[in-house]
């Protein structure tokens, strides 16, 4: 016949609570030692379980961000960047912005470090159960531009419209035709003082109807981003150049 530990171990099993599982033993003997109640020792093997739990909600909600990498803000060097200022960005990675609707832009010359500092808001959002979602702007254009012509436009402008935190990332780097540009501005509209996006870009403000290549849709854009928004202008070196001479004077 089994023991009550036994078939207390087996339905531990049957209720895949493998936490407690691994735990069982010695947190029995623990709560023992230290005359913990039933209460404080069962508190004590369930926080086993929860804990991981709630370290693979994270890692799920991180991973379904579609983040380009795992750099968060302490891989950020801002001794490299001096005009990044560290207490803002730090304020950032609290998301007290997400409560107040606001969006980010990070503008700046390639390599500066703008896609990493918004994926480091990112991640520190997904961290916290936010839903969050990273995408290159060139992709972006290619889903709205191919869910048109799937006649499913609304339903993917839908799916980009219900992320609490939506990056766009590399603005600018390629030209919008006019007709994409219209799409873009479909999405930005869409969640205009609903949601927070945070956009990275390498063109001023001014270039932009140069690369949506219609200043009246270029001016509605702006007008939706920047309206409850915070620019990050990083001038500074790039981290890439940077990187290539340290390997080249080894």
């Amino acid at each position: 016949m089994n023991s009550s530990y036994q078939q207390l171990m087996q339905n531990l099993e049957y209720l895949k609570l493998k936490q407690m599982i691994d735990h069982l033993g010695e947190t029995i003997d623990f709560g023992m030692s230290n005359q913990l109640s039933f209460v404080d020792t069962l508190l004590k093997l369930t926080n086993y379980e929860i804990d991981m739990r709630e370290k693979n909600m994270v890692n799920s909600m991180v991973k379904v961000g579609a983040f380009p990498h795992r750099k968060e803000i302490k891989d950020f060097d801002f001794n490299f960047q001096p005009s990044v200022n560290k207490q803002q960005i730090l304020d950032f990675t609290t998301l007290r912005f997400l409560e107040e609707k606001e969006n980010i832009v990070f503008l700046g010359p390639s390599g500066v470090g703008k896609t990493h500092l918004a994926t480091s808001i990112g991640i520190a959002a997904a961290k916290k159960r936010t839903s969050t979602y990273f995408i290159k702007c060139n992709e972006l254009i290619l889903q709205l531009k191919r869910a048109k012509l799937e006649n499913r436009l609304e339903s993917r402008l839908k799916h980009y419209g219900k992320y609490k935190l939506l990056i766009i990332d590399e603005i600018g780097y390629l030209p919008i035709d006019r007709e994409d540009a219209k799409l873009f501005f479909q999405l930005i509209d869409l969640r205009y003082e609903k949601k927070s996006t945070i956009l990275t870009t390498n063109v001023s403000f001014k270039q932009w109807d140069e690369v949506f290549q219609d200043t009246k849709i270029a001016n509605a854009i702006l007008d939706r981003v920047l309206h409850h928004a915070t620019v990050v202008n990083i001038i500074g070196d790039s981290y890439r150049i940077k990187n290539h001479l340290e390997k080249e004077n080894e």
